[in-house]
């Protein structure tokens, strides 16, 4: 048969109907057509009382379209053909359009299609993926025939067939992989399905429907997140969601991905872990990127917030889309929010034994680090505020900060990036951290860093002037620690470690030094108030002989200094071969600790 305007089966019997299209037309004859469809029956009695001889029926919004049409007519005028997973869907649907129904004949096309949907296409995955997949072109026609819900349910009854099989066939494995594969018995890692490619080409209305289905029939939670990854990899791919500016798209694409995106997010398991929190990530700058809904973003923050002891810097480095920072600070600080308000709950489920669920206590450190390390990454950051850097920092979980040095690099970098602060600002800054919890590095860093308030480093100076005193009057008599120290002992003993102990002695000793000079100048201040810049930046050069030499009562206190500090130095009557305390100073500031 030819699709021609001239088409008609017969040449010996005159066509007596034509049916018209779009642009395709057949002449056709009215007897085999009105045997099996009750429609064109119908438009044929209505159009017999039209002048001309031969009628014309012109069919609007048929399902399928010619390719469907000429198949319907074959199957009218008895010529075999093949009936294949290719063509059931419009088969199916142009039938319940020109109503081929067995009222009219007995075998009629709809009792055909839907007894080989039953029997052959969707016995199969992919044969009932695949339908559903050409289904979305014959709509609504096929929702009304019930196509689309028949392939939804043979997908998810053969998926969550597959799934039972599959975990029985895990759980009679051998007792030495068992044994080696404990530690993930609780929580297998997930995979993928073989057949969850397939379901990638599925409009997102179609696959939200299967995973509903999915989990309807009892599907695993750890087996829809995948899912719902492969499929979002596929659905969200060209978009730029890791640069500054905005990437050129459509805004018929850029609504169809937005879609997508809050439909998956709103399909995701409540679990935890149900996907790695860097694909979360991922999702969150999409939809930070896509604008999606304020729900959407929230949601999304909280999953981040619930897994964020599994996070890496990068997961937080989102960018600004809009505003002058560079990274998205407002985001990260909620998320933080969230991960403190959680912290409480999930102490009470854990399980040793569980790969992929860290104890709490070990989640806390994680953060803490993580969010240092944010911090000293969005310090260079000019635009970034006092206000939200302080926000930020203050909420460090308490439970991490055994020790500030993260705390104090990122301040530092940022009091570098940020010269022009005031005093004021730079106190509130340097307020966030605790320099009794500073490592010896950091704090003869900090000693020297002029950037830091001076009262900062006066107070880091009291402390480790209180720290040396504690411990001469701990090493200075025999027996007077407590039984609960002996190890910190053992480690400084200098029966033990004599060049050691020499040494962190001389640095104790150099820093109550600085401590004395940061007294001195103020001294110096209130004596000379016109030289305030000269005493900040060269404190040592009062003592130094030079033309503008000081008044004899400034000297004569600074011998009181000197004297003061021969009597608390434990080295004061050491042997000759122990160099002086000027050049150990000097040659204690070239061995400067840099963190910038």
């Amino acid at each position: 048969m030819k699709r021609t305007s001239e088409w008609n089966y017969s040449q010996e019997i005159p066509s007596d109907v034509t049916i018209q299209i779009g642009e395709a037309s057949y002449s056709l004859h009215k007897f085999p057509l009105i045997s099996k469809s009750g429609y064109i029956r119908k438009l044929i009695s209505e159009s017999s009382d039209a002048v001309t001889d031969v009628p014309l029926i012109e069919l609007i919004d048929v399902p399928g379209g010619s390719e469907a049409f000429e198949l319907a007519a074959k199957f009218c005028y008895g010529i075999n053909f093949e009936i294949s997973v290719e063509n059931i869907a419009m088969l199916r649907c142009i039938a319940d359009y020109l109503e081929m129904t067995e009222d009219y004949s007995v075998g009629n096309l709809v009792g055909r299609t839907d007894s080989y949907l039953n029997e052959v296409a969707l016995k199969s995955m992919s044969g009932a993926i695949s339908i559903l997949h050409i289904s979305e072109t014959l709509l609504p026609i096929a929702e009304k025939t019930k196509l689309v819900s028949k392939c939804i349910d043979a997908i998810a009854y053969i998926a969550s067939k597959e799934s039972q099989f599959c975990s029985s066939g895990r759980s009679d494995g051998s007792s030495n992989e068992r044994v080696m594969n404990s530690s993930t018995a609780s929580h297998p890692r997930p995979a993928v399905d073989w057949w969850a490619e397939d379901l990638t080409v599925l409009r997102i209305d179609f696959f939200q429907r299967v995973l509903i289905a999915l989990m309807a029939r009892g599907f695993k939670n750890c087996g829809i997140g995948p899912i719902i990854m492969l499929y979002s990899q596929k659905s969200l791919r060209g978009l730029e969601i890791f640069g500054k500016g905005r990437k050129e798209i459509g805004p018929h694409e850029e609504h169809e991905k937005r879609i997508i995106l809050e439909t998956l997010v709103s399909l995701m398991p409540r679990e935890k872990n149900a996907v790695s929190v860097s694909f979360l990530s991922i999702w969150l700058k999409a939809a930070i990127y896509l604008e999606t809904t304020v729900a959407c973003r929230f949601d999304l923050e909280r999953r981040i917030a619930m897994q964020l002891g599994q996070a890496v810097l990068d997961d937080l480095l989102i960018p600004s889309f809009s505003g002058d920072t560079s990274f998205d600070v407002d985001t990260v600080q909620r998320i933080m929010m969230n991960y403190l308000e959680s912290d409480m709950e999930n102490h009470s489920v854990y399980n040793a034994d569980d790969e992929y669920y860290s104890s709490p206590q070990r989640d806390v450190f994680r953060v803490g680090k993580l969010l240092e390390s944010y911090l000293a990454e969005i310090a260079t950051d000019r635009n970034l505020s006092v206000e939200k850097f302080i926000s930020l920092a203050e909420l460090m979980p308490q439970k991490s900060r055994t020790t500030e040095d993260g705390m104090y690099r990122a301040i530092d970098i940022y009091l570098k990036a940020h010269p022009f602060l005031s005093d004021m600002d730079r106190k509130k800054v340097c307020s966030m951290m605790d320099f009794q919890k500073l490592s010896r590095e950091a704090r003869a860093h900090a000693a020297q860093n002029n950037r830091l308030p001076a009262q900062h480093v006066a107070q880091l100076m009291y402390y480790e002037q209180q720290r040396l005193r504690d411990n001469i009057d701990g090493t200075g008599s025999v027996g007077s620690e407590s039984p609960s120290t002996p190890d910190k002992r053992n480690v400084y003993s200098s029966e033990l470690y004599p060049a050691s102990n020499e040494v962190s002695k001389l640095r104790r000793e150099n820093e109550d030094l600085k401590l004395e000079i940061v007294k001195l100048k103020t001294k110096i201040k209130e004596v000379e108030k016109c030289t305030v810049e000269y005493g900040v930046s060269s404190p040592l050069n009062v003592s130094s002989p030079s033309a503008d030499k000081p008044p004899l009562p400034r000297k004569s206190f600074l011998n009181s200094v000197s004297r003061k500090l021969g009597r608390l130095s434990p080295f004061s009557r050491a042997s000759p071969g122990i160099t002086p305390m000027k050049d150990r100073l000097k040659q204690d500031k070239v061995r400067r600790y840099s963190i910038s």
